[in-house]
């Protein structure tokens, strides 16, 4: 009888012990965790987690190493291969981004995976045009000026000029930046812009920086999306906007045969003809499938804390725009 007590305590209070080490490895993972060595033992749990690369499954850490690659081979031919797989309408949906966001002069823009500058250009072009609008405007007014205006004029002369606005692009991959500067410099675009290299799921800006945040075709890559879209809403403003570019489900029930039949028995070719690479091609197709869908995608961005989220199809959802606000 003895021995079977002395066996039972010894169950609970070795229950008990699993317990606490269950509850310390929880708030290691919130990085409330005080043990190092608890910390260590979760991390290293994590590295048996696997996730979708296309259609195929892998370790979380290999999926960074070989969507790197992918990037880092089709960089020279990435514009190009746009051009080809979309017949140029990929310039349609970017420009359709820009008017969407409608940026004001003296806008700060971080765009994430932007490694070509497509959308930063787009983002530059857009607010020198509203400042050179808004000039002429004032330059109209002042031909004819009431005394209203000409006593605003004088309070307001001695005033800061606005601040200039400014686009950094943010890409993890080098190769990619290379090609958007000399982009960039063949267009003669000096100032306002900045390249750096970063992780979209550990941003290296500090918190509140940016009025708007943008994605186009990049976060479908990232390992971890919720994470990614969570360091989106840390660096900007509060009032600011994020606003994500990426393939969709498309709704048509013909064109999505038509669509699929396309992306898998074409895209992969275009690849191989004009860049000299079928599977990087075909793990872009696959990845496109694996997204969520645009009512899925749009939850885990109110799920990060974002309001007033919205998506709009464009081309038949072939591509969505989703965006959401800050507060």
């Amino acid at each position: 009888m003895a021995a079977s007590c002395r066996l039972l305590v010894w169950r609970i209070l070795r229950t008990h012990r699993n317990i606490n080490i269950t509850f310390a490895g929880r708030l290691g993972r919130s990085g409330c965790c005080s043990e190092l060595s608890v910390c260590r033992c979760f991390s290293d749990g994590t590295t048996d987690k696997s996730t979708h690369f296309g259609f195929e499954t892998v370790p979380e850490a290999e999926k960074a190493k070989r969507v790197y690659k992918v990037f880092e081979n089709v960089a020279q031919k990435y514009d190009v291969m746009n051009d080809a797989m979309s017949l140029g309408v990929h310039r349609l949906w970017k420009d359709a981004l820009l008017h969407a966001m409608r940026p004001q002069p003296g806008a700060r823009l971080l765009d994430v995976a932007g490694g070509t500058g497509d959308i930063a250009f787009r983002f530059l072009d857009y607010v020198h045009s509203q400042r050179q609008r808004q000039q002429r405007q004032a330059t109209r007014s002042m031909q004819t000026p009431s005394w209203q205006d000409i006593s605003v004029n004088y309070s307001t002369e001695n005033e800061a000029e606005p601040r200039e606005s400014r686009a950094v692009v943010c890409d993890i991959n080098k190769e990619m930046l290379r090609v958007g500067k000399q982009k960039a410099d063949g267009m003669g675009i000096t100032t306002g812009l900045s390249w750096v290299v970063g992780d979209a799921e550990e941003l290296p800006f500090d918190d509140d920086q940016f009025d708007v945040y943008t994605i186009a075709f990049g976060i479908r890559n990232v390992t971890h999306m919720n994470q990614a879209i969570q360091e989106a809403l840390r660096v900007l403003k509060p009032g600011g906007r994020f606003m994500c570019l990426e393939f969709s489900k498309v709704t048509n029930p013909m064109l999505a045969r038509l669509y699929d039949a396309y992306s898998f028995q074409l895209i992969p070719v275009l690849g191989e003809v004009i860049a000299g690479d079928w599977k990087s091609y075909q793990y872009l197709v696959e990845s496109i499938r694996k997204f969520p869908n645009q009512e899925e995608f749009k939850g885990m961005i109110e799920d990060a804390g974002f309001y007033c989220v919205q998506y709009y199809n464009l081309t038949g959802g072939v591509v969505a725009l989703h965006s959401g606000f800050k507060l």
